[in-house]
């Protein structure tokens, strides 16, 4: 099969991919067919070589999703993405090959309460003569292998295990945990176009609430372990549990994209919002400042060395029920009063 034509691009107009790059970047050597043999090859080989990073939003870079942009960031620069992008490059090598390709947006959950936006996308793939759920680029818990679309069923993925299951009015991806199966994302078989994932993306990478401008986030899974680097801890998760190690500054943090997910960033690089000592933790408790009490949702950010134990310099929070008192003036510890009345600790 040709590996260099004018093929259909994910955003719905001509592009001309030439696939052996994008082979060799994935370190796929198989035969490029319309087969379930390669589109469980090419998953694989793209899901454990591509990371999920957000080092653009965090760099105030915008993200680009024209088929030109991902093939310099992800294939030509070997850098990695997040779902829009990632899933984006994916769709329109399969087009090429020859798979057709419905594109989706998903709700993620991942425990959140409550309805979340529809910020997540994932493909439908026939192949085989049967439907697969295609998704690179879920960070640390993507799929290695397709999933075939047999709701109910356990499919096992090396040392992993999902389940696709019916929730009206769509399906649910569920992942296994020790504590039991976990939902991922929630969705339905409505197509989505060009438009809807440009919205999205900038909503997520812009907005101000959005957690990827929040810290740094690279994913690579793999068959046995996934590697996460957030901020400067790196977590090793693996099927019975996880371990965590910090990195001591910015340049071990370097060390280790390079070393562990082969991405290589100039000496002195420093990614923005990198705080591995700070935290933010949202208490509901009574809040007593000076005479006036208020029972309020408390947004606390911690910072320093001791916050883990919940106490720094700035700011002790007591959390036996009798109030929160206040220490200092700093930026963790200033009382501002809401458009509602009520007062915070921001």
């Amino acid at each position: 099969m040709e590996t260099s034509c004018l093929g259909i691009g994910a955003m719905g107009m001509a592009e001309k991919i030439d696939l052996r790059p994008y082979c060799e970047r994935i370190g796929f050597s198989g035969e490029l067919r319309p087969s379930v043999e390669c589109l469980r090859g090419l998953h694989l080989a793209h899901a454990t070589h591509v990371p999920f990073e957000n080092i653009e939003v965090l760099m105030g870079r915008p993200v680009r999703l024209d088929l030109a942009s991902l093939w310099k960031k992800l294939v030509e620069d070997r850098r990695g993405g997040y779902c829009f992008e990632q899933n984006t490059l994916f769709a329109a090598v399969l087009e090429q090959i020859g798979f057709p390709v419905r594109r989706l947006a998903a709700r993620v959950r991942m425990g959140a309460a409550g309805i979340t936006a529809r910020n997540h996308m994932l493909l439908a793939v026939e192949a085989g003569g049967r439907q697969w759920l295609c998704d690179v680029g879920f960070g640390g818990q993507a799929l290695l292998h397709p999933i075939e679309w047999l709701p109910g069923e356990t499919a096992s993925q090396f040392a992993w295990k999902y389940r696709l299951m019916e929730e009206a009015p769509g399906y649910v991806l569920q992942m296994w945990r020790p504590e039991g199966w976990l939902d991922l994302y929630s969705f339905t078989l409505e197509e989505q176009h060009a438009v809807d994932y440009e919205v999205a993306n900038y909503h997520t990478s812009t907005h101000p609430d959005s957690f990827f401008r929040k810290q740094l986030m690279v994913d690579i899974p793999g068959p046995e372990v996934r590697v996460t680097l957030v901020g400067r801890r790196v977590i090793e998760r693996r099927p019975e549990g996880a371990s965590e190690v910090l990195l001591a500054d910015d340049a071990a943090v370097l060390e280790t994209l390079a070393a562990r997910v082969g991405m290589h960033f100039p000496e002195g690089t420093v990614f923005a919002l990198l705080e591995p000592t700070s935290f933010q933790r949202r208490i509901e408790y009574p809040l007593n400042i000076g005479d006036v009490d208020h029972a309020v949702v408390v947004q606390v950010v911690i910072r320093g060395h001791d916050s883990e134990r919940f106490v720094d310099d700035e700011l002790h929070v007591r959390d036996a029920g009798g109030g929160v008192p206040c220490h200092g003036a700093g930026s963790a510890g200033d009382i501002e009063v809401g458009g509602n009345g009520e007062r915070g600790v921001h």
